[in-house]
């Protein structure tokens, strides 16, 4: 099976999930400088997930240029991921609803985490459908930031009970680990470019 009605679905789920977020942002009823301020949990909340939904779009969108065919394994794993991905704009909305609260962090934390595993998921579904001496199963190699990210969720979602501070700064230095495309997918990709 061609893999671009994949890759065309999940561009359309995750224009939605980001059309959702975005439609939860109300703006204030008062017109003064300091209604914006009661309204900046709900933005930071958006501002991050947004980044994180970004993400994976940009590493699906590569991830994507070395897979030639998909079948039933890899499509099932990718609607998996989509479903994780799709929770996301509900517990955006609930953290920043809230103020950044324990359990809406923790639940955060737990819609960051699942995307992850979905996505490790996807990986080896490809991988074990394409073979070990795929192109990308040579670009993926050891991945650290694959295996460090799952820690640094896991970690987040306890703290979010001591201090959410604490769990917001892990979930936004994982994002910050992500924000540039994998460079071993993009130097995997590179020489087919024409």
């Amino acid at each position: 099976m061609d893999k671009d009605r994949l890759t065309a679905f999940s561009d359309g789920v995750i224009a939605v999930i980001i059309t959702i977020m975005v439609l939860e942002l109300k703006p204030p009823h008062d017109v003064s400088f300091g209604a914006l301020k009661e309204v900046t949990p709900v933005f930071l909340s958006y501002v991050l997930s947004f980044i994180y939904v970004a993400i994976y779009w940009n590493n699906h969108h590569h991830f994507f240029h070395l897979v030639h065919r998909v079948n039933g394994a890899i499509l099932w794993a990718n609607l998996h991921l989509l479903f994780w991905l799709s929770l996301i704009p509900f517990t955006t909305a609930w953290m920043g609803e809230n103020h950044f609260s324990s359990v809406p962090t923790a639940v955060y934390g737990i819609s960051l985490l699942m995307p992850a595993v979905a996505w490790f998921i996807l990986q080896a579904a490809i991988i074990r459908s394409q073979g070990p001496n795929s192109p990308l199963a040579r670009a993926i190699g050891g991945d650290i930031k694959g295996k460090v990210s799952p820690v640094l969720y896991i970690t987040g979602i306890v703290l979010a009970f001591v201090d959410t501070w604490i769990s917001d700064a892990l979930y936004v230095l994982v994002a910050l680990m992500w924000l540039v495309p994998d460079r071993r997918v993009e130097r995997a990709i590179r020489p087919r470019d024409p």
